[in-house]
């Protein structure tokens, strides 16, 4: 069985221009290093233009209890 872990990210927001983050990149080399692997990812705050200001990005690995 696989087990996931969420990790949240949210976006530096700009009114004006796009929302930026440099974070995740960080998070996925940590996660790949604690032998996860990347999943994907879901957003879970979004600005009232559409905007992705948030996201969970999804981690799995073979759960070892089993």
């Amino acid at each position: 069985m696989k087990r996931y872990e969420y990790v949240p990210v949210e976006f530096s927001n700009s009114k004006l221009t796009t929302a930026r983050s440099e974070e995740h990149r960080r998070i996925i080399d940590e996660r790949a290093a604690d032998g996860f692997a990347f999943a994907g990812w879901v957003p879970t705050l979004m600005g009232p233009s559409g905007k992705i200001l948030s996201v969970d990005l999804v981690f799995e690995k073979e759960d070892e209890r089993d």
